[in-house]
């Protein structure tokens, strides 16, 4: 299992205050007081074996609490925000997963080692069987002006690389964009591999006014058969100190990583 210090993708732990249609105030919302790790796994199986692992549900409420479980396909927006869905998508694995309960309490303070297993039939070829474990708390009486009882649902997701799978990436276009208030370099990239990837390492970069400045990749994922735009964020020298202004033209050169692949980048950008 990758360790916790690269658990950084910005959709790993998403937590989702809902009422229906209708959007709870953020004072609904934080009746849902549970934290889960790790907020997400990627790891790797072979065809015809078991994968197991557990989920670490902690209820920071004093109350005991109960919650429901269950299983969802997934995919991602053109915003790259998480989309889930109950209904099982043409190429689901989720008829492979097995969850220790459909339900469970929690009791207040307290922590639950909650399993999981995905079963992967013998001869399923290289892919990536990708699903996300839904823990969903129990409706809230309605406060305020919330007209509608509200709950909290957390959603954590599973890549599981089967055989020798792996990402590979192909970058399609480099331009700048407006992004953030600011103006990026931004790497247009594909995956035509069988697995999910992301770009990471730096880039050495020189502005116009001759400033050296570090380039990193944003490290969220590029799901197999997909195209995105991953904005190039330039790095301070220090934590505290505000982020660099860029100013075009910019040349950049370097290497990026994806898994073993190497993506060499050499451009100049214009704004």
């Amino acid at each position: 299992m990758i360790t916790s210090a690269r658990l950084r993708c910005i959709f790993a732990l998403i937590v989702v205050a809902f009422a229906s249609s209708a959007q709870p105030t953020p004072a609904a919302a934080q009746e849902f007081a549970v934290v889960v790790t790790p907020p997400r796994f990627e790891d790797r199986a072979k065809a015809g074996a078991i994968y197991r692992n557990i989920i670490e549900i902690s209820n920071t409420s004093p109350k005991a609490s109960r919650y429901t479980v269950q299983t969802a396909d997934w995919t991602l927006d053109a915003q790259g925000g998480p989309v889930f869905s109950q209904a099982l998508s043409n190429d689901s694995c989720r008829p492979w997963v097995g969850i220790e309960a459909g339900e469970i309490t929690v009791k207040g303070n307290g922590k639950r080692r909650y399993r999981f297993e995905v079963a992967v039939p013998a001869g399923t070829p290289r892919g990536e069987c990708r699903f996300a474990i839904m823990i969903e708390g129990e409706p809230q009486p309605p406060r305020g002006d919330v007209p509608l009882p509200v709950s909290g649902r957390i959603g954590v997701i599973v890549y599981l690389a089967i055989g020798d799978a792996a990402p590979r990436l192909e970058v399609l276009e480099t331009r700048s964009a407006s992004m953030q208030g600011q103006t990026l370099p931004v790497l247009r990239v594909r995956n035509v591999g069988d697995m999910h990837g992301r770009l990471e390492g730096y880039l050495a970069a020189v502005d116009a006014k001759g400033t050296r400045i570090v380039l990193v990749p944003d490290n969220s994922p590029i799901l197999v058969g997909t195209t995105r735009d991953i904005p190039l964020y330039p790095q301070a020298e220090e934590d505290s100190a505000q982020m660099p202004a860029i100013v075009y033209p910019l040349r950049i050169k370097g290497r990026l990583d994806s898994g073993n692949q190497r993506l060499d980048i050499e451009t100049t950008l214009s704004r």
